[in-house]
């Protein structure tokens, strides 16, 4: 993914830049000779996340966090775009502490557009969430067509997507949102009590443990590989189609896989690693609190504005990270 032309020189914040795809995008602007600025308070990011990059000529690291607009406004300071990837994730996360998920989500979030606007930054490219749909049933999920949220977490990514637009309508302050949609890859933790399923489910197959699906295995995931996800904050940043600023974009591969079949593909990958692991047996749990049943994005707008194309399937993604943690975790 070559964005030399556009990117070389330009000065970049990455906000919760230690976090798994904040220091993916970290490592790809460097690659694009950008001047990259990570900030992060290391609650969830993690130092080894910047290893490779840490001793870059390019590269300046902030420890602080985003609930301090002073800190803010210094990471700010002489950049032409910001990538705001910080907050804090997960629907249990935020079932179990509402409140600190809104001061990271919500405080944190209007201290940067503050920031950015304040020291004139030309765009900020902010991740949204698929969490968003909540309760509407309606597949594919069309940017313009949203149900009720189910948890707080998709409470306060709503509140970006609204805080942004006034930002426009009140400061001609430029952003674009990206609806995350179950990204998966490289450097994701697969530790913690609220790690994401696939590397969970990759650790415990690689331990011979049995993973627990949530409820019947049924519910379905547009999972998406974070260098589609990397394609689609680099189009948002050097896109010079005016109409494509001040939007949301779903942020996904555009097909969905059940949990069941997920399960499937990865005891078949990881198998041709170590020819146990295709004995492990599945636990089934209960369904859990805040869940989406269904999650399957429309790409087409994206496609139009920004012209995204996805490289990586599910499958093709799949593949790429079981050979990542097998050769790093294991």
């Amino acid at each position: 993914m070559n964005f030399k032309n556009q990117l070389q020189n330009k000065n970049i914040l990455v906000t919760g830049g230690a976090g798994f795809i904040g220091s993916n995008l970290c490592e790809v602007l460097l690659e694009n000779n950008v001047n990259v600025t990570c900030l992060d308070n290391f609650s969830t990011g993690r130092r080894e996340n910047l290893e490779a990059i840490k001793n870059h000529p390019n590269f300046t690291l902030i420890e602080g966090d985003i609930r301090d607009l002073e800190t803010c406004k210094k990471a700010c300071e002489n950049k032409d775009f910001v990538l705001h990837q910080a907050a804090l994730g997960s629907v249990p996360r935020s079932i179990n502490d509402p409140i600190t998920s809104n001061d990271v989500n919500v405080g944190g979030f209007l201290n940067m557009l503050v920031a950015a606007r304040d020291a004139s930054v030309k765009r900020m490219v902010y991740a949204a969430s698929s969490s968003t749909y909540g309760d509407s049933e309606a597949l594919p999920k069309v940017e313009d067509r949203i149900g009720k949220p189910l948890s707080p977490y998709a409470i306060t990514k709503y509140v970006n997507e609204l805080y942004a637009d006034v930002f426009k309508k009140t400061y001609d302050f430029d952003t674009i949102g990206l609806r995350y949609f179950n990204v998966f890859g490289r450097k994701q933790n697969p530790g913690g009590a609220y790690a994401a399923v696939i590397p969970k489910f990759v650790m415990q197959f690689m331990n011979h443990e049995s993973p627990t699906i949530n409820g019947g295995g049924e519910y379905s995931r547009d999972f998406t590989y974070i260098d589609n996800v990397i394609q689609m904050n680099l189009l948002a940043i050097t896109s010079d189609n005016k109409d494509a600023y001040n939007q949301v974009y779903n942020t996904a591969f555009g097909e969905r896989t059940t949990l069941n079949d997920l399960v499937k593909y990865l005891k078949e990958y990881l198998s041709e690693f170590d020819s146990k692991i295709s004995d492990v047996d599945i636990i089934y749990g209960d369904y859990r609190k805040g869940d989406v049943p269904h999650s399957l994005a429309s790409i087409d707008k994206a496609k139009n504005l920004l012209n995204y194309q996805p490289q990586f399937s599910m499958k093709d993604g799949l593949k790429e990270a079981v050979k990542w943690y097998w050769e790093n975790l294991k």
